[in-house]
């Protein structure tokens, strides 16, 4: 068997993730299994107690990729504060790159969707425009402070 993975982010608010990763990315949250109405009663079947339910009736948690194409990914509610730069953060491919694109057009692109993306609750940490180079990308933060690129 293959392994199969997703990608985890360690978070305070899933809702608030759950919402704001689902515009950025177009994904949509996770539906709950076939045969069942919701999440919670899918995990209450399976016997899980209440008092491990909390917040389960917004969903799993999680947002799937509507055309079944990209990684699953996960936000976990943990107790203890971000504390630190990421150690592995999403590039968020925008514009097809340097060949199919002029790097004035790349970078007009990449400004009209980190407008958008502050729209949606994120930051603007840093722009990364070496001087003479054909590159151009941002390095924003989710709600929760999460870096991530806009390519």
């Amino acid at each position: 068997m293959n392994p199969t993975w997703q990608l985890t982010f360690d978070c305070a608010d899933t809702s608030r993730l759950v919402a704001f990763w689902c515009e950025a990315l177009g994904y949509v949250p996770e539906p709950a299994p076939d045969g069942w109405d919701s999440w919670l009663a899918y995990w209450r079947a399976a016997g899980i107690p209440d008092d491990e339910l909390e917040g389960a009736e917004a969903g799993s948690g999680a947002i799937v990729d509507p055309e079944g194409v990209r990684p699953r990914i996960w936000f976990q509610e943990v107790p203890e504060p971000k504390s630190g730069k990421n150690r592995l953060h999403l590039d968020v491919r925008h514009t097809p790159g340097r060949e199919a694109m002029e790097y004035a057009a790349r970078r007009a692109s990449i400004e009209a969707e980190v407008e958008r993306l502050v729209g949606l609750g994120a930051s603007i940490a840093y722009r990364n425009a070496p001087e003479g180079a054909d590159y151009y990308a941002v390095t924003l933060r989710d709600p929760e402070g999460n870096e991530f690129c806009v390519v």
